[in-house]
């Protein structure tokens, strides 16, 4: 990663957190950190910040524990989902205001947003911070940083836009005034692929089981699930279609993947609950097609449900993990492993039983760099999942089954949000466990890894793609 750079550029970050600036000490020792530790250390900043304000006596309706605000911080910026509150029954409208920015700020990252308004305050950034900037919007493309900057914030306004636009017919006849916040919440929450909800007016934890039967209101949520899951670098090449009429190898991975997975997930879902009478069994065929889909989009890290998953055969929870582990794309708001992590494993699989040198996808070779990533990322994540599970399974195991604790884990780690109510049931260890396994999730093991690596890597001597994001040679 590069380390020299000016201390007015990488003091940015610092100044939008701290109203004061730092001490000369503390602000070398922020130039001296790499622009992923920044990053990791941005998402603390704001997990610490929001259990803070959670935990205000006016942000809750009856009260709530630090581990409970903790958790409910960290799920929100880690744009997961999984909640111990159901969010309008535990929180004020304060409350639930804290939950939605901690959302909107974890979805497009802290960095994100504050070299954007750097920006659009016209003020100088160097390349350490354009640097920095890249990495949080998930390419290695300096040059490409501040174009990609405005794209990424004129996406995620535009779909927030459309979203709570389109709702708004839905949700204001329903709950007047109200059904306002309720469609900026709902648009932002998918958009950002969270998995929060503020539906609980007359039960628990319902999240969009009340509109099974509501094919525009999944149909819009599916949409802004699959727009913030594609990555703004996909949405930046189609952009440039036009013009170029050329798509990366990247964009045609993540668009091919990500049709297979929605296909491939539908119709298996459909197939192992069709007769199902706690799930899919009691709806139309109509019915039945639209929420398998709308479940096949939402396992794959948003996290919304339409049916009752704990009520699932053991077999489709299986299927499900399989989809939240491989998650959405780089550079987007969804977490797992990645399509493109997957798909690249996937080529390279392929190439050693055919006997091929080089993996290769869409007639192209696959860069070695991407392809060690690749396995590093699938290697450590299963290697997090299996010792979380067993770490779960051990604390609460004579309340939770394991298959239960692995779907939830995985939930965690693919920041998806998809609960079989397991999560109500943890006791305060296993919490704090699911936490760091969220947080992980969110920032990726390889660039955490990175993070918390003790040794100074020289200007040149180490450099890694974002996570995810594929390099051809």
């Amino acid at each position: 990663m590069e380390q020299d750079s000016s201390s007015f550029q990488t003091s940015q970050l610092g100044r939008l957190i701290s109203r004061t600036a730092p001490p000369p000490k503390k602000r070398r020792r922020l130039e001296s950190l790499s622009p992923t530790r920044l990053i990791v250390s941005s998402f603390l900043v704001v997990i610490v910040t929001g259990a803070l304000l959670l935990m205000l006596p006016f942000a809750t309706r009856n009260g709530i524990t630090p581990v409970q605000a903790f958790f409910t911080a960290t799920s929100a910026t880690c744009v997961t989902g999984l909640v111990v509150l159901d969010t309008y029954q535990g929180f004020t409208l304060f409350g639930q205001t804290v939950v939605i920015c901690l959302i909107q700020i974890g979805g497009l990252s802290l960095v994100t947003l504050a070299s954007f308004f750097t920006l659009a305050l016209r003020r100088r950034v160097g390349f350490r911070s354009m640097k920095l900037a890249s990495e949080s919007i998930g390419t290695s493309n300096v040059a490409e940083a501040r174009g990609l900057l405005l794209v990424v914030m004129k996406l995620a306004a535009f779909f927030e836009g459309l979203g709570f636009l389109l709702l708004l017919p839905v949700f204001v006849p329903e709950y007047g005034a109200e059904g306002i916040f309720i469609s900026i919440f709902l648009s932002i929450s998918a958009f950002c692929n969270a998995g929060f909800d503020i539906l609980g007016r007359t039960q628990s934890y319902v999240s969009l089981m009340g509109y099974a039967s509501d094919w525009y209101v999944q149909g819009i949520i599916m949409f802004l699930i699959v727009a913030g899951g594609l990555g703004f670098l996909v949405w930046h090449d189609l952009g440039q279609w036009r013009k170029t009429h050329h798509l990366s190898i990247h964009t045609k991975v993540v668009l091919f993947c990500t049709i297979l997975l929605i296909v491939g997930g539908t119709v298996g879902f459909a197939f192992l609950e069709w007769n199902n009478p706690a799930t899919l069994g009691g709806m139309t065929a109509g019915d039945k097609i639209v929420n398998s889909m709308f479940q096949s989009i939402s396992a794959r890290t948003a996290g919304f449900n339409t049916i009752d998953l704990a009520s699932m055969s053991s077999i489709t929870k299986c299927m499900l993990c399989v989809l939240m582990f491989i998650g959405a794309a780089p550079g987007g708001t969804g977490g797992g492993i990645k399509v493109t992590t997957f798909s690249v494993i996937l080529v390279t699989v392929a190439s050693v039983v055919t006997g091929r040198e080089d993996a290769q996808i869409f007639r192209r070779r696959i860069d070695k760099k991407t392809v060690y990533q690749a396995l590093s990322i699938a290697m450590l994540s299963l290697g997090v999942v299996i010792f979380v599970t067993l770490v779960v399974f051990f604390n609460c195991g004579e309340v939770i089954s394991p298959l239960d604790c692995l779907y939830e884990v995985v939930s965690a780690f693919g920041t998806v949000g998809c609960s079989v109510g397991v999560t109500g049931q943890m006791h305060p260890l296993a919490l704090i466990i699911t936490m760091i396994t969220m947080f992980i999730g969110r920032v990726g093991p390889v660039s955490l890894a990175i993070s918390l690596a003790s040794q100074r890597r020289e200007q040149g001597k180490f450099d890694i793609l974002p996570e995810g994001k594929i390099s051809v040679g």
